[in-house]
């Protein structure tokens, strides 16, 4: 190639920017590589190829990343996704990768490693991930000297083991002989900045270390002018839905509050799939607010800065800061103000267990109470608090059946606790500070795990007590709008037949057009001995395990701490009665359900 002369379509002489770049890369590319940018030049004057703003780059030259992802929510699967997208731009050939869709062994092959982990509950990985961590952290892990590695951990501060599982994944991770080539970054609920700045920094600190051929990818060729891009409704750009509808699901004397939600998407351009959910960012309750600031004696009108935004303090309070969870970080911070013997006392790692029964069933404002500080400031103030998290919840509707639409079900929070009314955020902002008509600022999540069959005949089996019932509201919907030919059995639960039966018109209707198959119900208050949906299945064993053994899809929604546990007891019985295994190959035939995508969770 003659680079003195080179030329683009229609003759014209290469910009001489272009000219110094091709001059500074050329000596480094191999005889192959050469051969490749000469018919990509000879390309482009033939019409062939079109100039983008990326020059492309033979596969030769780009350096290989796998991005590893273990995701409960969904949350750091599609932070995968955006993380495969940069790095694409910037030369690299990316991938993500489901952890429950990969095998440890498969490490030892991948030279260019981002992981992005989840941690669930009390220090869990998520479900999906359970079986590639424990192998991991297991002796039969391969050493990984030849891998270069960065982690992202995410989590939530008002747990005790706070990322643990990523913590937990960078360590073992530099034990077997990795290269960290970016320091750990643990993100709250809050995650926006902490992860552009960790995948910024990682995809430069792989890009440094990738070999020299790789700086093609990364050349820039003059960009085409593009039109501008449509609006983009994200977790950081949510879209303000408006309430179209808000009914109450309970009869009248229920101990419950369950509401059926209705919200307008009309031209939002948000897309959605049954088993995803909709993240709601909620404002807090006024007098909660009013609360805290009688407590400090801070001025409402306080000019206070959050990432560089300015509020009134009043304002930051309302919509922006969490007010009410109570945790150890925020106990620590806030004690760097008060100065509290007491409380320091309470903070000691030898007093751990006192601190967590301390926490139990507080919140901040118990804090300002218990342990008031002298002063402190707005800015203080601000500074203690963590930014105020949507709520996520399962979408109990079909687009199919509501386009433009989305439904929720959610049960509204309020309780008695240390001789204080408490509320849930999100759901009394649902239930007592919107109208119909007002706007709520929303967002999807999508959830690529918990979706129906791909094949529409595979029978499907739902357990979904209390609001638990919503995604597979949104499956029915979606079934029958596909006319799915798939069987369907529902197992539902709640505390009383006459007032907690949720849609119950809706589930007899579909009973009676035959596209629900089955409908098992448990109503726990109706009777002197307490029944769960987990005895129902026990009760219809050997129907449930014959529906497994053709093919059905096991679907569970609600509580993690208790229902979703006794059903998954439940799940390993009936395999082991009526398939007549032993304990431990029952435990292997529910593992398998599990790798097959056939025992899908979706608990909170």
């Amino acid at each position: 190639m003659n680079q003195t002369n080179s030329v683009i379509p229609g003759n014209t002489p290469l910009h001489p920017e272009q000219a110094a770049w091709l001059n500074n890369v050329l000596p480094t590319l191999a005889p192959e590589q050469l051969l490749w940018l000469e018919g990509f030049i000879s390309g482009l004057r033939a019409g062939q190829a079109r100039p983008a703003a990326t020059a492309a780059v033979p596969p030769s030259a780009s350096p290989e990343l796998t991005v590893l992802y273990g995701s409960e929510s969904g949350n750091s699967e599609s932070l995968a996704d955006l993380t495969v997208k940069a790095a694409q731009s910037s030369g690299f050939r990316a991938k993500a990768v489901n952890m429950a869709d990969s095998q440890v062994s498969r490490l030892k092959d991948i030279q260019n490693l981002l992981v992005i982990a989840s941690t669930w509950g009390e220090g869990d990985p998520p479900e999906t991930a359970a079986g590639f961590y424990a192998d991991l952290m297991g002796d039969g892990a391969p050493r990984l000297d030849g891998t270069r590695f960065a982690v992202l951990g995410l989590g939530d501060t008002s747990y005790e083991h706070f990322c643990k599982v990523g913590k937990d994944f960078d360590s073992r991770l530099a034990a077997l002989g990795a290269q960290r080539v970016l320091d750990r970054i643990d993100c709250d609920v809050d995650y926006d900045d902490d992860f552009a700045r960790w995948h910024e920094a990682a995809l430069k600190a792989l890009s440094d270390l990738a070999a020299p051929a790789a700086e093609v990818a990364t050349a820039t060729a003059p960009a085409a002018e593009t039109a501008p891009a449509a609006i983009q409704y994200s977790r950081k750009n949510p879209f303000p839905a408006a309430l179209k509808e808000r009914v109450l699901l309970n009869g009248k004397g229920s101990a419950k509050e369950t509401l059926h939600l209705e919200f307008d998407l009309s031209g939002s351009g948000l897309n959605y799939q049954v088993g995803d959910a909709l993240a709601v960012i909620p404002h807090n309750a006024g007098d909660v607010v009013e609360d805290f600031l009688q407590s400090t004696q801070l001025d409402p009108d306080s000019p206070v800065s959050i990432k560089e935004e300015a509020f009134t303090l009043r304002t930051a309070l309302t919509s922006q800061l969490d007010i009410t969870t109570l945790s150890l970080p925020v106990i620590k911070r806030y004690n760097e103000i008060a100065k509290d013997a007491k409380l320091e006392a309470l903070l000691d790692p030898a007093n751990k267990r006192d601190l967590q029964e301390y926490l139990y069933g507080r919140e901040i404002i118990d804090l300002f109470h218990r342990f008031p500080a002298r002063e402190i400031t707005a800015d203080a103030l601000v500074g203690i608090l963590r930014k105020l998290p949507p709520r996520l919840y399962s979408i109990a509707s079909s687009p199919k059946a509501h386009p433009d639409e989305v439904h929720l079900t959610v049960g509204v929070v309020r309780y008695d606790a240390h001789g204080r009314e408490r509320k849930g955020v999100c759901s009394t902002y649902l239930a007592d500070r919107i109208a119909a008509g007002e706007q709520a600022e929303v967002f999807v999540t999508p959830n690529k795990q918990f979706k129906l069959p791909a094949d529409n005949d595979t029978p499907i089996i739902m357990v979904g007590p209390g609001t638990g019932i919503a995604p597979f509201r949104a499956f029915i919907e979606e079934r029958q709008a596909i006319g799915a030919a798939g069987r369907n059995w529902l197992f539902f639960g709640d505390q009383h037949y006459l007032t907690d039966f949720l849609y119950q018109s809706e589930w007899q209707s579909y009973l009676a057009d035959g596209i629900l198959t089955r409908l098992d119900v448990a109503f726990s208050r109706d009777q002197r001995q307490k029944i769960y949906v987990q005895d129902r299945m026990r009760e219809n064993s050997a129907a449930l395990y014959a529906w497994l053994q053709e093919g059905a899809s096991f679907y569970v929604c609600g509580d993690a701490s208790r229902m979703a546990t006794d059903v998954d007891v439940a799940l390993h019985d009936i395999v082991a009665q009526q398939g007549g295994l032993s304990k431990e190959a029952a435990a292997d035939y529910v593992k398998q359900l599990k790798t097959d995508k056939r025992y899908l969770r979706d608990v909170y």
